[in-house]
């Protein structure tokens, strides 16, 4: 029997005691570790200026309180989803009764969530303008700082989108539902951390990608663990198959929290001496320390108390997990203090375009220096190795069980992945940023080039045929859950011919011919949200023209034909249209670099216009190429079919299987017969 369970798998009565205890268990872990770590880090005692306006002590305190519930509950709240949409078996798409208790959860966790983002920008704007929290919540600053001022706006967005979590998880009763709101729980999470240190850090491309990385993983890992403590103290069914999905993910999860926090510390620190000369190094080792600690827990729950729990021993699992989570907490506390500790002062270049740009101006373009001048790009490096690495494990996993994959289609993918990493990593994204010429290029080859290998190496079908269906019939496991995305009504709807070409087409003279491109020039947000869209409206247009995954719509071969040489005049009319502009796209971006050689931004603009005219031909000869291919081996398909077809007639009725020549050999006959009688 279970701890906690009366062997009915219902809760026992001291279930719901037993979660309470494990919450402030969790709480005053937190709690204490952001205390200790503000007092040792000097934030709880700042040195007060005479003449210098104070904020006060309730400000002082509670701004890092209010973080911490924050960041607790959006935790919690992902916790509470994943354990709904993932972690527990589903029936036929349906919330089973457990999840859907985990979704009523959710939406309290949001509302709670919603309300101590609404009172971190009070004590924000408190601590920004030296004023007490009275004076704020009296005077007309705090709606201009909700509206204007980036840390504000990021936490409006937080109360917006949670209360949004907190009303559809009222009706949540399915598992997609449930999916959809984890997803948006997650991105929610985002927009506080991506406006703090990272965003003024000396690397910030490198910072602001690292933290959104190690943000979310964090969240899936306490998140799950700590709901996955709540279901097994509450003696909940099917812990042993929630457990051993969360297992795997949090593996990942493991990983992810350590290289990405890897990332954000070298991009804050500028030597190893920081580490222990600085109360910012000492609360990174702490931090680091306690995710060692959560690392041999997770190794320990993989050799010991997995195997107990599947055979029906849930005690040691309890006692584990609960302190694990104790210390997940505290390590979250930390994470909230590291936020009010300010880095080492960094000496950096006076130089306006290293600020910009996280690096000094690259010298005179050159092809040599597109080569040599390599730029290590978070984002775009782990997208090309999730790329990579996901795809060739399928194919190793079809080879180990003695299934053949066609070597053009792996040769297809791995050259789209080779290009996306000489795009984003080599000394074009350097220049990418400084001159729009070599920007266009990046540009078309992001949506023109990359996306026809990676739609030719069919990575749909690979996964399909790789992954295993879910062990429980009528539960959702990856293979299910990206079933269901295939045959959801929003990818029907954006795969239909017209749509993925309108977006293919409209989108690039949106954002270039609107103040949209200026201001996604101004920030790193807006360079990963022009790389996403470049990639994944060129993947949705050729996966149109020459997809070999399943689609919601098939077009014939002709009018495939046809919609390629509709769309590609449009590229060469931006092209034209660039070339004959005479002002400067994003002048105000381009004039704060001071970029002293090469030729003028209005020059060079008009360069990138004859790629962008010009660029459109390489990609149109592949595809023809490959359309070619297509039309051809889906014609010999159909012959072959056709031939195996008249084979298996002939053998039943001992004609020779073609209807037509059979009736004519018929005919021929019976005017033979009539001949002879005449």
């Amino acid at each position: 029997m279970r701890a906690g369970s009366n062997g009915g798998g219902e809760p026992a009565p001291d279930g719901n005691g037993r979660t309470v205890r494990l919450a402030l268990a969790g709480a005053g872990a937190a709690v204490a570790a952001l205390v200790i770590a503000m007092v040792a880090g000097g934030a709880a005692t700042p040195r007060i200026i005479p003449g210098l306006p104070d904020q006060g002590m309730l400000t002082r305190w509670g701004l890092p309180l209010s973080k911490l519930v924050m960041d607790v509950t959006g935790v919690l709240t992902v916790g509470a989803l994943l354990a709904a949409a993932i972690l527990l078996p589903s029936d036929k798409g349906l919330l089973g009764r457990p999840a859907l208790a985990y979704v009523k959860a959710a939406s309290w966790l949001g509302l709670v969530w919603a309300a101590a983002a609404a009172a971190t920008m009070v004590f924000s704007l408190s601590e920004a303008l030296g004023m007490p929290v009275a004076d704020v919540l009296g005077g007309d600053e705090l709606t201009s700082y909700a509206s204007q001022v980036s840390q504000g706006i990021a936490l409006t967005l937080v109360v917006l989108f949670a209360v949004a979590i907190a009303l559809f998880a009222r009706g949540a009763i399915t598992v997609g539902s449930a999916g959809g709101l984890l997803a948006l729980a997650l991105v929610t999470l985002l927009p506080p951390a991506l406006t703090g240190h990272s965003a003024s850090s000396p690397n910030h491309d490198l910072a602001t990608t690292g933290v959104a990385v190690h943000l979310v993983v964090l969240a899936l890992w306490v998140g799950g663990l700590g709901v996955l403590c709540a279901h097994a103290v509450r003696g909940q069914p099917r812990l042993e198959v929630a457990a051993a999905r969360f297992s795997t993910l949090a593996l990942w999860c493991f990983a992810g929290v350590g290289l990405s926090g890897l990332f954000s510390v070298l991009a804050r620190l500028t030597s190893v001496s920081e580490l222990f000369t600085s109360a910012y190094g000492a609360l990174l080792l702490a931090k680091t320390a306690a995710f060692a600690l959560l690392g041999a827990a997770g190794w320990w729950h993989r050799r010991r108390t997995l195997p107990a729990l599947a055979s029906g021993g849930s005690r040691t699992f309890v006692r584990f997990a609960t302190g694990e989570i104790v210390v997940m907490f505290a390590a979250v506390g930390l994470a909230v203090a590291l936020s009010r500790t300010a880095p080492p002062p960094a000496i950096l270049p006076v130089d306006r375009a290293f600020e910009l740009l996280g690096y000094t101006m690259p010298p005179e373009i050159s092809l040599g220096n597109l080569a040599s001048l390599w730029w290590f790009d978070l984002f775009s490096g782990t997208l090309a190795a999730l790329l990579g690495g996901l795809y060739l494990a399928g194919v190793v996993r079809l080879a180990r069980r003695g299934d053949a994959w066609p070597w053009g289609r792996t040769a297809a993918w791995f050259t789209g992945v080779l290009i996306l990493v000489l795009a984003t990593q080599s000394g074009v994204a350097r220049y990418a940023k400084v001159l729009f010429s070599v920007h266009m290029a990046e540009h078309m080859t992001l949506s023109m080039l990359i996306p026809i290998f990676l739609v030719l190496g069919a990575p749909v079908t690979l996964a399909l045929r790789a992954l295993k269906p879910a062990v429980r019939r009528g539960d959702r496991g990856p293979r299910e859950w990206l079933t269901t995305i295939l045959h959801s009504r929003f990818v029907r709807f954006v795969g239909h011919p017209a749509i993925a070409t309108a977006i293919f087409i409209v989108s690039t003279y949106a954002l270039y011919f609107t103040p949209l491109f200026a201001e996604a020039m101004e920030e790193h947000l807006g360079h990963i949200a022009m790389t996403v869209h470049f990639l994944v409206s060129g993947c949705l247009f050729f996966w149109v023209i020459i997809g070999v995954d399943p689609a919601p719509h098939k077009l014939p071969h002709v009018a495939r034909l046809v919609v390629l040489f509709v769309t590609m005049p449009f590229h060469a009319f931006f092209g034209i249209a660039l070339m004959s502009m005479g002002t400067v796209l994003a002048a105000g971006w381009y004039d704060q670099l001071g970029r002293t050689w090469g030729e003028s931004s209005l020059a060079d603009q008009r360069t990138g216009g004859a790629i962008a005219w010009g660029f459109g031909e390489i990609p149109t000869l592949i595809v023809l190429l490959a359309l070619a291919f297509q039309w051809w081996r889906d014609d010999d398909r159909r012959a072959r079919r056709a031939d195996r077809r008249a084979d298996a007639v002939a053998a039943r009725t001992g004609g020779s299987g073609d209807a037509e020549l059979d009736a004519y050999n018929d005919f021929l006959a019976k005017l033979d017969k009539r001949d002879r009688a005449e």
